[in-house]
């Protein structure tokens, strides 16, 4: 019974890890207003020379889940069990892209070419690659600041669990989150903007800093989540169990 609480918590949490990994890739290629959406006036702040606000991609809403997934797993099945996903998740969002690039290639059916909207006839075609052919440069900086910011977090989420032991979970979430996001916000926009596309290094720079500061915050206001889940597993799993799992993973 044990063996099966470990295994079923194993691949529940590695299966909602994959699945938000995947679902941020595909629906970050919209830019959204975060002040508009809330009904706000814009934050027009003077970054680096750029007038910014928080204009960011949609992918922003399900990264903090698996900021969350990342140090659950490591908390119960160390660094190895995150790895284990982080490299599953990447190969299955590789896999994804190409399975959609093949999908674009293909010769659409002529009544579905084009479709009557409010707005107007629409292009299916186009829309379709449109939306789903995000740039190669992006896919690549995409797929290289995940691994990198995964590998950075389960590290420093481990260094600092050997050192503060079971207490001061806020302490490792937010500490791992906030290097490796630091890393992983500026990486993505400097393969995909500044390496790929040719934008101004200040603009992205700029862009990198604003997208930092949300994803900071958000970590900080689900940091009661993340309690809540843990209480849920723990509770779960049973004292004895919960206990030997956390204590072979800091280990790990």
């Amino acid at each position: 019974m044990k063996e099966n609480k470990r295994t079923i918590l194993f691949l529940v949490l590695g299966s909602f890890f994959i699945a938000n990994a995947i679902i941020a890739e595909f629906i970050g290629v919209k830019i959204f207003s975060l002040e508009k959406t809330l009904g706000i006036n814009p934050a027009n702040w003077n970054v680096l020379g750029n007038t910014l606000s928080f204009n960011m991609t949609a992918g922003v809403l399900l990264w903090p889940v698996v900021f969350i997934m990342t140090d659950i797993i490591n908390e119960y099945f160390g660094p190895k069990g995150v790895r284990l996903y982080s490299y599953i998740a990447a190969a299955l969002i590789t896999y994804a892209f190409i399975a959609i690039y093949f999908a674009i290639g293909l010769t659409p059916a002529d009544f579905w070419l084009s479709k009557e909207t409010p707005a107007g006839p629409l292009d299916m075609q186009n829309a379709y690659g449109q939306i789903f052919g995000q740039g190669l440069w992006i896919i690549i900086g995409s797929l290289v600041a995940f691994l990198i910011g995964q590998l950075i977090d389960v590290t420093v989420f481990h260094y600092i669990k050997k050192r503060s032991g079971e207490k001061f979970l806020w302490l490792r979430s937010t500490g791992s989150t906030v290097v490796s996001q630091f890393i992983d916000s500026f990486v993505v926009l400097i393969i995909a903007f500044y390496i790929g596309a040719g934008w101004d290094l200040n603009l992205v720079l700029g862009i990198g800093v604003v997208n930092y500061i949300y994803k900071l915050t958000i970590a900080v206001l689900l940091t009661p989540l993340l309690y809540g889940l843990h209480t849920i597993i723990d509770i779960y799993l049973g004292p004895e169990l919960s206990g030997a799992m956390m204590k072979d993973a800091q280990g790990d």
